[in-house]
């Protein structure tokens, strides 16, 4: 018997037992399904990472943070500087590996007001014009600081449209971009002037769907259209952070809001980060080392900072997300297992069933291989078919995980894992077989005719 005769024998042993041949694929089904919705969610959460660290500056931004003093220096603990504007000018002057430097001052638990409206944004900070470019941001309307306004520590802030929604009305509510340039709002109760407006951030699942609603209209005006995310308040944390930021210039976050709170009534020099970004990923280390001489410099020797990068951060999901595929996989794995071992069981009942078939073939001259080969490809087709029936099943697991519980970055079906789920099954099938066919190809013909 010719491989084709072997599949179509294999076939029409499953069509004449559907019910059970179902239930028999039932495991595979399930496992491949599972195996390729699980790598699908997978693939939107690594996506939805990655796009929110480049949101936020990119791989080349290095974060300058504080740490504990090393045990050899802690007798010099209450001398640590801490993050100053001494580092930012020293870094300027003689770290030339660092093509960009940006020192903030931020403020927690402020609260914004208009009238009757209040807001609590992700946070205010004090910044120089290089945090634009230090953190991907644009400036759709109005303007960012100007030098004057750095000087004289003019009380201007440059908003988000997050911001901008809950103090002003968003387009949904209103019906038209609201542009609130010129407009007075008050920061922990001292009054600032609006001067500037971001773009507003969001990601491409959130875009995508918003032009969809801008063609789709609702059919229905009980309610607005549910959204996944975007309108600035819910979705991805990077793109709310950014949608949720207020600037103000460096000295007047220093003067208005730090006057009285560093010792002896003197405001508090130290700042709250100092960003940097690399001539080239291609420099980071030495421009980190570069760094890090100037500022032992400026510590007077005292090691009370660390680097940051944002390769860490990446190399931080890339390993989170090589733990997640491992543990489903092997989920996925044991659930095919236990649909190959339904597959074996079934292979057996039906040896069982045609033990005088098998007789009568070996008596008319078929071989030992020949009985291996039919039963090894029955039990194969039933895996074959279980893999295809969970690769279609899988679409509609992902598409009802995409309905029942909505995130920022939806699934994205990929094929590799389509592949393997499938070649995983398919060698399921081959291993589920192996014992079966062994049993029939030893069947004792003379025995096998007798068998009752």
């Amino acid at each position: 018997m010719n491989l084709l005769n072997a599949i179509l024998v294999g076939l029409k042993e499953v069509w004449a037992h559907k019910f059970r041949s179902l239930l028999t694929m039932l495991g595979i089904v399930l496992g491949v399904s599972s195996l390729v919705a699980l790598a699908a969610v997978l693939n939107g959460m690594e996506n939805g990472m990655k796009e929110a660290l480049i949101a936020l500056g990119g791989l080349d931004k290095v974060l300058l943070q504080d740490q504990e003093v090393p045990p050899a220096q802690e007798h010099l603990a209450d001398q640590a500087p801490g993050r100053t504007m001494n580092d930012v000018y020293a870094l300027q002057q003689c770290a030339p590996l660092i093509k960009l430097i940006s020192p903030e001052m931020a403020l927690r638990g402020v609260i914004m007001t208009r009238g009757d409206k209040s807001v609590r944004p992700s946070e205010l900070v004090g910044v120089w014009p290089a945090v634009l470019d230090m953190n991907l941001h644009q400036v759709q309307y109005g303007r960012f600081f100007t030098t004057l306004d750095e000087e004289r520590a003019n009380n201007v802030v440059v908003i988000g449209t997050g911001i901008r929604d809950d103090l002003f009305g968003s387009p949904e509510d209103v019906g038209r971009e609201i542009v609130p340039l010129g407009d007075a709002i008050s920061i922990n109760g001292q009054p600032f002037t609006i001067v500037g407006m971001f773009t507003r951030y969001e990601s491409e699942e959130d875009k995508k769907m918003r032009e969809y609603e801008k063609t789709h209209p609702p059919a229905t005006l009980k309610g607005p259209a549910r959204r996944r995310g975007w309108s600035g308040r819910r979705g991805s944390w990077a793109f709310w952070r950014k949608n949720y930021t207020a600037y103000i210039p460096l000295n007047a976050m220093w003067l208005r809001f730090r006057a009285a709170s560093g010792a002896n009534d003197t405001p508090d020099p130290t700042l709250t980060d100092i960003d940097l970004k690399v001539a080239s990923l291609n420099v980071l280390e030495p421009a980190l080392q570069q760094a890090r001489n100037v500022l032992m410099i400026t510590h007077k020797g005292i090691e009370d900072f660390t680097f940051g990068t944002q390769e860490d951060a990446v190399e931080n999901i890339n390993s989170a997300m090589r733990n997640a595929r491992m543990s489903g996989g092997i989920i996925a794995a044991i659930s095919l297992i236990v649909g190959g071992i339904g597959i074996m069981n079934i292979m057996l009942a039906s040896i069982t069933e045609r033990i005088r078939e098998i007789g009568l073939r070996k008596a008319i001259g078929a071989n030992n291989a020949s009985i291996f080969l039919q039963i090894l490809v029955e039990s194969v087709v039933i895996a074959v078919l279980g893999g295809v029936l969970g690769l279609a099943a899988s679409y509609a697991l992902v598409y009802l995980l995409t309905v029942l519980t909505p995130t920022q970055n939806s699934p994205v079906i990929s094929w590799s894992a389509m592949l393997i789920s499938f070649a995983f099954s398919a060698f399921v099938g081959v291993l589920a077989g192996l014992y079966p066919a062994i049993k029939a190809a030893k069947l004792d013909p003379i025995q096998a005719l007798r068998f009752e």
